[in-house]
């Protein structure tokens, strides 16, 4: 099943995807947060790669990073706020966020100027700095470090791999293959900044491949892999220096030393998971220490889609599926009031059947942002699905929490213009 992060189609198995690509329910992990965020008590955060990592860095207080990117090939509109806010809640429990400005992908695979990227850049940062955001912020293109790093792990990357993942073809451009490559350097940057710690990288269904391709590309980059045998722990040696490979021995008195790996034997059974740990640990900074990157593999959240009011992906370049921040309020009215419902096809029907507010494009504004309290939402969808909450009343009501929260939310942008850089 093929998934390409640069479709404004939003129509995907989520079922079908976690099982094909093993990406676990949010679930089996969120019992192991202190407190759950709105967008996971709600299910809008449905899945995850690794987030234990993150969630045990939250718990115990331990550095972790959580790092997003934004394609200004276009204005910010509502669809992009749900990984901004999960950004800032991140930070908020102890993260170091990054913030990366795609505008190397803009400019590869939309076509837009420079000029223009940064014009559209500046109204996203306004945007995350509104809602919050602290930590660090960069273009791609303005970034020397990175580039190296882009150019690091494409040494990793052939182009079979490409096509694999994304179905890249003879007429796909070589700057489209950049582009990639800079936004997997990207996911691997807050590393490289501030030293090896887990990774939150918190994504749409649609952008899973750009996280597959960096696992893989962060995997490679290590000098060493640690297995659990059974009844010990092999430190196996991938192109590591043969000094690194003694150190490691060196490190684990009693371990003893072959060709190409390191072998440690295990004080007990019931320590085996932090024995991995510690030994992981202790060989990461043996590895920077001979100038291996030491990366953490990086995590992922997968959000669902907030579908457009006509149906589908909501899309900048889609302008009735979605509105910015700046639309006048009579334009935004406009189109919440013609928007796609999960309403019957009359109103006898509707009363006696009632609504199907899962399906609803109107009530997903509600459940993504418009209402904050739970027991608020939970009441409008028992009115919808019992018959007692008609469309057009619905719509109303909407309408009017939007145009209250563009207009404070505006406010907000004014009042961080000048934390923009240019």
């Amino acid at each position: 099943m093929g998934l390409n992060p640069w479709s404004n189609g939003a129509s995907v198995d989520i079922d079908a995807i976690f099982a094909e690509f093993g990406i676990e329910s949010i679930d089996t992990v969120s019992r192991e947060l202190p407190e759950l965020p709105y967008f996971i008590r709600r299910n809008i955060v449905v899945g995850h790669r690794d987030y234990h990592l993150i969630a045990g860095a939250i718990r115990d207080k331990t550095p972790f990073y959580v790092l997003t990117g934004f394609m200004p090939s276009g204005l910010p509109h509502l669809g992009h706020l749900m990984v901004m806010k999960e950004v800032v809640w991140h930070v908020q429990q102890g993260g170091t966020g990054y913030v990366a400005i795609a505008d190397r992908e803009a400019h590869a695979v939309r076509g837009v100027s420079w000029e223009k990227c940064r014009e559209y850049a500046r109204e996203y940062l306004k945007c995350l700095y509104a809602l919050g955001y602290e930590g660090q912020t960069y273009y791609q293109s303005r970034n020397e470090r990175l580039k190296d790093l882009a150019f690091e792990a494409s040494i990793r990357v052939n182009f079979s791999d490409l096509q694999a993942i994304y179905g890249f073809g003879q007429e796909t451009s070589l700057s489209h293959a950049m582009s990639i490559i800079t936004q997997v350097a990207d996911i691997l940057f807050p590393q490289l900044d501030g030293g090896p710690a887990p990774t939150l990288v918190p994504v749409g269904i649609d952008q899973d491949p750009h996280l597959r391709l960096t696992r893989d590309v962060a995997r490679k980059l290590r000098m060493f892999t640690v297995e659990d045998r059974g009844g010990y722990i092999s430190v196996r040696s991938k192109n590591a220096p043969e000094a690194a490979l003694e150190s490691v021995h060196a490190a684990f008195p009693g371990s003893k030393k072959f060709e190409g790996h390191v072998d440690i034997a295990l004080s007990g059974r019931d320590a085996v998971t932090a024995e991995c740990v510690s030994v992981q640990e202790r060989v990461r900074l043996i590895e920077i220490e001979y100038g291996g990157f030491g990366f953490f593999t990086p995590s992922s959240s997968y959000h669902t889609f907030m579908p457009g009011l006509q149906g589908g992906k909501m899309s900048s370049s889609l302008p009735e599926s979605c509105f910015g921040f700046s639309e006048p309020p009579d334009a935004v009215g406009k189109k919440i009031m013609n928007a796609l419902t999960g309403g019957r096809a009359t109103l006898k029907e509707q009363k006696e059947l009632g609504g199907e507010p899962d399906i609803c494009p109107v009530f997903s504004l509600n459940l993504f942002h418009m209402v904050e309290d739970d027991q608020e939402l939970e009441e409008i969808r028992r009115k919808c699905m019992s018959g007692e909450l008609v469309c057009g009343r619905c719509k109303k009501e909407t309408l009017e929490r939007v145009v209250a929260f563009l207009a404070e939310f505006r406010e907000k942008m004014d009042a961080v213009e000048h934390m923009v850089e240019g």
